[in-house]
């Protein structure tokens, strides 16, 4: 190669370093992406809907809600796993994508723990236990009874294979040595329509997403997974009062983006999401919901890759030997 080549080489690197350099510091140019995993209407739907709202003030570009559906989520975290990493698609991902996954879908496309940039946890949620509302169960001591009497003729909801509602069932049921018909759906959001409307018989769900149904009496609830009741549904006991104090699964949602986002561009993304979930409207919209934002040592990219290896690491025997109990 001549010099001059040689030069005209140097001078086009300097110049695309130079571009990709002035690409950051401007970010965000144009609006972003966000995958939800799920259909619309579902609590991580929401979620990314709340605090989708409140970034785009913060970054000075509208965020897009992009619902793909299918495969408990994973179909929507593995577009945002081989997207490229330039901050422009990000994503809303939950306990059952982001920890579950790989011990009941064997071809995952995806590692939760190595596959993304973690951004930060969204938000905590308790679960509820919920059922259609001419259920005859009066508690949840009769509700249990009344499962373990018809198991073979109750149906329970889910958002699909490896998602919070089918992962927090699946334990559920190992507890109680039931195996109901499960029915899987695209997200929550059109089970819990199909509960509303006594197609399903009862579901394990995230509290933000059905505290409205339960106040207004079209489903009916039997127990909260949290220490303490939620203060929007006052009148639903906790697990610990209604008889199985062991039961109390906490399901969360996640801002990851694909791996290799640039350092400055993370940074922003950071920095807007913990703005976000200091603000007190989200905080009280949240409230409204049952739901928390995370706090002190639960913020953060590396407490969120630390959560999801631990989770990961948790999860994966239970629901291993639950899939091989269920073939039986």
């Amino acid at each position: 190669m001549t010099n001059a080549l040689r030069n005209m080489a140097l001078v086009a690197l300097l110049l695309g370093f130079a571009s990709e350099l002035s690409a950051q510091s401007s970010y965000p140019s144009k609006p972003i992406t966000v995958i939800v995993p799920f259909a619309a209407g579902g609590p991580t739907d929401v979620v990314a809907r709340i605090l989708g709202d409140h970034l785009s003030r913060t970054l000075g570009q509208q965020l897009v809600v992009e619902n793909i559906g299918g495969a408990g989520g994973s179909t929507g975290m593995t577009r945002v796993a081989q997207s490229a990493p330039d901050g422009y698609t990000i994503a809303v991902g939950n306990m059952g994508t982001q920890s579950a996954a790989p011990a009941l879908y064997p071809n995952l496309k995806y590692d939760p723990a190595t596959s993304f940039d973690q951004i930060g946890l969204a938000n905590n949620t308790p679960m509820v236990i919920i059922a259609k509302k001419d259920t005859p169960a009066k508690d949840l001591k009769e509700f249990l009874a009344y499962l373990k009497q018809n198991e073979a003729k109750v149906n329970f909801g889910h958002a699909g294979v490896g998602s919070i509602s089918h992962v927090v069932g699946l334990t559920f049921f190992a507890e109680l040595g039931i195996k109901p018909g499960l029915v899987a759906y695209r997200g929550t959001g059109p089970a819990l329509n199909d509960l509303v409307g006594g197609q399903i018989d009862f579901m394990l769900d995230q509290a933000l997403n059905n505290i409205p149904q339960i106040q207004a009496g079209t489903i009916k609830a039997y127990a909260v997974t949290s220490p303490t009741r939620l203060p929007s549904i006052a009148d639903v006991p906790t697990t610990s009062e209604g008889g199985m104090p062991e039961f109390t699964p906490n399901a969360w949602n996640a801002m990851v983006a694909p791996k290799g986002l640039p350092g400055n561009v993370k940074a922003k993304l950071v920095d807007a999401l913990n703005r976000a979930l200091d603000d007190p409207t989200v905080l009280q919209r949240y409230a409204e919901l049952g739901s928390t934002a995370p706090q002190g040592v639960q913020r953060g990219p590396a407490a969120l890759q630390k959560l999801v290896e631990t989770e990961m690491a948790r999860l994966t025997p239970i629901l291993k030997a639950a899939m091989a109990a269920d073939t039986k």
